[in-house]
Parts: C-alpha cells; sequence; structure tokens
C-alpha cells in the first residue's frame, strides 16, 4: 500500500486509530477510501476553494471509472470501487455534494441539511460496508452512522466552517432558539445541545445496525463511534468551545478506548 494513502488517512485522527484494529488488508483499503475522500473535499474545504481542480478532479474520476485512466489517489480509489462494487450512484453523489460546498453556504431546514449528508457521509457508510463485506440489510444502519459521523463534525466544526463562511445548522434550527445568526451566548449553548441530541439520537438507531458486522470488525467501528461520543460529550459540557477551537477526545481517551475495544469478547 502507497505510503500517500496513509499519509491522508493519519489526518483524520478518529479514523487513523480506530481503522489500526482492522485486519491489514481492510486498513488498506479503508485508507485508498479516505485518501480520495480527503483529497476531494480538501480541494473545496478551504476559503478559496479550488474550483478548477475540483472540476478536473471529477473529469478524471470519471474516466478512472470507466477504466481509462490511473491517477494517483483516483485511481487507487475507481480500482477499489471495481473490486468492492461501489454503485455509480453512491459516487456521483458524493462529487455532488461536494460541489455544493463550492457554492452553498447555508441550508434553510434539516431536509436540506439531509440531501447534503446523504452524499458527503451516508454513502461513505455504504462504502464501508462494502468494504467490509456486510449483508445489504446492513446498508441503512451504514448511512445512519455516516450520518450520525456527519453530524457531530457539523457541531465540532461550527467555529471552523463560520470561518469559512458556511453555516451547516439549519437556520430552521437556529430560529427555533432565537438566532438569526452563529453567536455565543445562553441560546447559542440550548441549540449545540439540541443538535447534539439529534446526533445521539441518529448514533443509537444506527448501533442496531452492529448485529451486521462480523465480531472481527467491531472494535474499529466502536472506537470511532466511543470517540465522536466522547468528543460530543466533551461539547455538551461546553458548547461554546466549538466557537474557539476543534475539540478532540484527549491522547488518553484515544488509548483508553483502543485499548478497551480491543479486549472487548
Amino acid at each position: 500500500m502507497s505510503s500517500i494513502h496513509y499519509a491522508f488517512f493519519r489526518v483524520g485522527r478518529n479514523f487513523f486509530y480506530s481503522s489500526n484494529l482492522f485486519p491489514r488488508a481492510v486498513r488498506d483499503e479503508v485508507a485508498v477510501l479516505y485518501a480520495f475522500v480527503r483529497y476531494v473535499d480538501d480541494l473545496v474545504d478551504r476559503p478559496r476553494p479550488l474550483v478548477e481542480h475540483f472540476y478536473r478532479a471529477w473529469r478524471l474520476l470519471d474516466a478512472a471509472l470507466d477504466g481509462r485512466v490511473s491517477p494517483p489517489v483516483i485511481g487507487d480509489f475507481a480500482e477499489l470501487a471495481a473490486r468492492r462494487g461501489f454503485d455509480r450512484r453512491w459516487v456521483e453523489a458524493f462529487m455532488e455534494s461536494m460541489e455544493m460546498d463550492l457554492y452553498k453556504q447555508r441550508y434553510a431546514t434539516y431536509g436540506e441539511l439531509l440531501r447534503y449528508m446523504y452524499g458527503s457521509a451516508e454513502v461513505i457508510g455504504l462504502f464501508m460496508a462494502r468494504i467490509l463485506g456486510l449483508p445489504r440489510e446492513s446498508h441503512p444502519y451504514a448511512m445512519l452512522l455516516g450520518r450520525a459521523y456527519q453530524l457531530i463534525n457539523i457541531i465540532r466544526d461550527v467555529g471552523e466552517d463560520l470561518r469559512l463562511g458556511r453555516v451547516y445548522i439549519p437556520e430552521e434550527d437556529l430560529a427555533k432558539f432565537g438566532l438569526s445568526d452563529i453567536r455565543p451566548g445562553p441560546h447559542f449553548d440550548e441549540l449545540i445541545r439540541y443538535e447534539l441530541a439529534r446526533y445521539h439520537a441518529v448514533q443509537r438507531e444506527a448501533e442496531k445496525g452492529y448485529k451486521y458486522i462480523p465480531r472481527r470488525y467491531r472494535p474499529a467501528i466502536k472506537t470511532a463511534s466511543d470517540l465522536y461520543k466522547r468528543t460530543a460529550m466533551i461539547i455538551s459540557k461546553q458548547p461554546s468551545l466549538v466557537l474557539r477551537r476543534k475539540v478532540r477526545p484527549s491522547f488518553r481517551d484515544v488509548v483508553l478506548l483502543w485499548v478497551k475495544n480491543s479486549l472487548a469478547p
């Protein structure tokens, strides 16, 4: 496995540490997936998105999926997609959601946000289900787990996204707490705890699908989920933190959760 995949992979601490609990062959495929997703996301998730580079990457992706080219990262993902039988529509949905980040700064309703999260997160759950060889019955839960992870990322990254001119928390949610925009204060704290409750509800529903995951793969999935739950707990205690920095579990938390899940029967 090329070191370039793990160079991208190490940026996402939650996924990097939790995925070390997968068998090596699975871990390598997850690294290929993450490198591709991170590469595309990095083109759009910046103060001045690299618009031309994004559309060039999309054209290369289409060519790679058709077997006409095999550029680094994109070509490796295309080979993985062919090997694991990724639905082409899932790949298109991912790119369409990334394209939304080029021009869309706000979401009026949760339903509108759900359309974005399908491509940005739920299809990632479907890719993972394919990599792990899970049955089709697991797919709704895999999508929910992707949605849960995206929801906590949206909460965690409120301040960072605001500096990029984006607000992913739906405007209808802000209005429920008397807010027209993101600003610190007791109403903001209530808003964040409301969003955390939504995340927890989706996470609980997603965990009903753990029964479809082979025992040898569960420690990695549970560790990723536990790290996000720990992030949610930290934010719940002091919601305004998300405006100042990216909240992450401590390295001690990472190690303890990694050990706990690796030793679980």
